[in-house]
């Protein structure tokens, strides 16, 4: 009998776990979560992971063998530390070590914009548009810019872990000074705090993303804005598209739901792309908030 899929979506104000019956029956056996409290410390962030696991044994009965995790960051493939975490008491922590000891089971970590990737091109708005796609790309555009590779229906992680993170590839030096380090990513333009800095910068006001969206034909500086983002997307994936060339583009994130990205920001990508025309589909996610705990799951499916 085949092992139900057990994952753990660990964020940064709450912890969700699902239990699949497998890739092919997703209707979730269970789903619960609870709050991660990372304000307490890494120590208790671990014990809130077996708190979720455990209650989940026992409402359901069933046990794991292995749990996937999806993380704000990455375990070091060298290190075996986690990294560029924005849940910080997570860096420098040997979570997959630490979290096998108490649970007494495999774990297998990964981003969670992998996870995002690998639930779309599993379950998602993926398989509805392009059935079994070699390459996958997953890009996660909201309060900072991430992303995940999908290839042959697994996560490819790279040699350092950071596979898919062009949210730190140099893009502008008008993006200013990043939180990495680096001055001009990607994540200083096109998330939504770069986008609501740069409004704010030139138009002395503040507003948030969905204002700016919705007041381009009353507001120039709100325009201004709208024509930065589609501009330098299309500068931004066409980096993507050039090295990668993936069968499919999808979109998560806040950012994501700004409808002209899909239409000016699909024509700036045609104009960077080295090609004469533009073929790969850039798709909305269809999980909605499910995508992050699914992808989990699918981390431990054989």
């Amino acid at each position: 009998m085949q092992q139900p899929l057990w994952g753990v979506d660990l964020g940064g104000t709450k912890i969700e776990g699902v239990i699949l019956r497998s890739l092919t029956d997703i209707q979730p056996i269970l789903r619960s979560r609870i709050d991660t409290e990372g304000n307490k410390g890494y120590e208790h962030i671990l014990q809130q992971i077996v708190r979720l696991l455990k209650e989940m044994q026992e409402q359901t009965g069933l046990h794991p063998t292995r749990v996937g995790i999806g993380t704000p960051g990455v375990l070091d493939p060298v290190l075996q530390t986690m990294k560029n975490c924005n849940t910080t008491a997570l860096n420098g922590k040997p979570l997959k070590k630490d979290l096998e000891q108490l649970l007494g089971i495999s774990v297998e970590l990964a981003n969670d914009a992998n996870c995002f990737a690998l639930a779309e091109t599993h379950w998602g708005v993926v398989n509805e548009v392009s059935p079994n796609p070699r390459m996958v790309f997953g890009i996660i555009m909201g309060t900072g810019v991430g992303g995940g590779i999908v290839y042959e229906g697994k996560i490819w992680g790279g040699k350092h872990g950071i596979a898919g993170e062009w949210g730190h590839n140099f893009l502008d030096e008008s993006g200013g000074p990043c939180y990495c380090g680096k001055t001009g990513c990607v994540e200083t333009i096109l998330s939504g705090t770069g986008l609501q800095r740069f409004y704010t910068q030139i138009s002395g006001k503040e507003k948030n993303l969905k204002e700016i969206a919705l007041s381009t034909d009353t507001d120039p500086f709100a325009e201004q804005t709208m024509q930065r983002l589609n501009l330098f997307f299309g500068k931004a994936v066409s980096s993507i598209t050039n090295m990668l060339d993936p069968d499919v583009i999808i979109i998560g994130g806040g950012v994501g739901n700004i409808m002209s990205i899909y239409k000016e920001g699909m024509e700036s990508l045609r104009q960077h792309i080295f090609n004469n025309r533009l073929d790969v589909p850039v798709l909305k996610p269809s999980l909605g908030d499910s995508a992050g705990v699914f992808g989990a799951a699918a981390l431990v499916a054989e």
